[in-house]
């Protein structure tokens, strides 16, 4: 790979994550003090990452696999992307705010998967070459939270400042996407069935009894988890930790941070022991959230948002690398999309709905929560999802060498 490509791919890694994070970290706290929404209605705007996540490998397998180049594509949507989310920063209420924000989600989703297929296809040795590349959406992500903290847009943004400033940087990635090196179609033969685009060859694994628990499982964890990325940011706002985006940010960090431990700790640990330490940090970071403050226990806060690293690592990319090793050859590929579908779609879809009726059932007075109560629910189901985990699952396989996990393999399944 040419330096010039490999700015190019990095550039690219930048834009698409900053541009996610310019808003989706804030965009609670946005809707409740300038919409003046109600917490069910944040919930359905979360709610859009899961029905771009569920249209998603209809978009990819249908287009970007058969008839266009993947850098085509990626910069039609986010170019489209830019003209939705300046409409969104300019709607009075969520009946227009909504409309928008759905349309561009299902329209983002897919660009995850064209921006790893663009970053492939230009590599010799991916396991070698992807982790520092992708490593630069992390980045992006990190910077959003820490310039959005330092403008203080979280509790003055009423003029959508968030959402233009991504619509821009979705302008600029969309114009930039042309200028990337080509990459065309490879299935250009041959019809895609519906079960092919969804994965759905891989459900023999769930003939798996402790895949079935694990798969199970991934789903049930996703409903706690829709409480942290709709409702952590109004949280801290409302409890009064300044710059909240940005120290939201060190979620981040700690995810770098553990994502290239990954592979020691699985060598040592195996799979079950890996991914019930996950679940476990979910319960503890909701209940640090429960009982942390901005005053004595501020250390609560801090050390609930740094638990992320392992609160997803642990769970979610061992998952990834467990489904991995399970499948076959031939339908790895298939296995990742299966279970990124029942996560981020139907997981984080029933969490979404959930967690914002929970949030509304516990508003007091002058729009002010009851967290601790609110917060103690994802903890109570992280804790039965655990239990139940613990109690069924039975990991046959021995743990893998280290040196069979790569720090880029690890990377590479790394989602913000």
């Amino acid at each position: 790979m040419t330096p010039t490509i490999r700015f190019k791919l990095s550039l690219m890694m930048f834009l698409e994550f900053f541009i996610w994070g310019a808003w989706f970290v804030t965009v609670g706290t946005y809707l409740l003090h300038n919409l003046h929404t109600t917490g069910t209605q944040v919930g359905a705007a979360f709610l859009t990452q899961s029905i771009g996540a569920i249209i998603a490998p209809f978009v990819i397998g249908l287009i970007a696999d058969r008839f266009f180049s993947a850098q085509k594509i990626l910069g039609v949507l986010h170019l489209a992307g830019a003209a939705l989310l300046w409409r969104a920063s300019m709607a009075a209420d969520f009946s227009s705010f909504y409309p928008s924000i759905l349309t561009y989600m299902i329209l983002y989703m897919p660009t995850l998967a064209l921006v790893n297929s663009i970053s492939f296809r230009q590599m010799q040795n991916p396991q070698k070459e992807f982790a520092m590349i992708r490593v630069l959406g992390t980045l992006g992500w990190i910077i959003a939270g820490i310039t959005i903290g330092w403008l203080n847009w979280e509790q003055t943004d009423n003029l959508g400042l968030t959402f233009k400033m991504a619509a821009g940087a979705s302008l600029l990635l969309g114009l930039f996407s042309f200028t990337l090196p080509p990459t065309p179609p490879v299935k250009k033969e041959g019809k895609s069935s519906i079960g092919d685009l969804l994965g759905l060859e891989a459900i023999g694994l769930l003939k798996n009894r402790s895949y079935l628990i694990f798969f199970l499982a991934s789903v049930a964890i996703c409903v706690p988890l829709s409480f942290y990325y709709g409702f952590t940011n109004p949280f801290l706002n409302e409890v009064g930790m300044k710059s909240a985006a940005g120290v939201q940010s060190l979620g981040q960090v700690s995810e770098v941070l553990f994502m290239l431990l990954i592979p020691v700790f699985f060598s040592r640990l195996g799979v079950k022991k890996m991914l019930a330490i996950g679940m476990l940090a979910w319960v503890i970071r909701y209940a640090f959230f429960a009982y942390g403050n901005g005053e004595s226990a501020y250390w609560m806060l801090i050390a609930g948002i740094v638990l992320h690293g392992i609160c997803y690592d642990f769970f979610f990319v061992t998952g990834q690398i467990y489904t991995d090793n399970l499948a076959g050859e031939q339908s790895k590929s298939a296995a990742q999309g299966f279970i990124t579908l029942a996560t981020y779609g139907v997981g984080m879809l029933i969490g979404s709905l959930l967690s914002g009726q929970i949030v509304d059932a516990h508003k007091v007075a002058n729009d002010l929560h009851d967290w601790r109560t609110i917060w103690l629910i994802p903890a109570g189901i992280a804790a039965a999802v655990l239990l139940v985990f613990i109690l069924l699952f039975k990991d046959r396989n021995a743990p893998v060498s280290s040196e069979d996990i790569s720090y880029a393999e690890a990377n590479a399944r790394l989602e913000v």
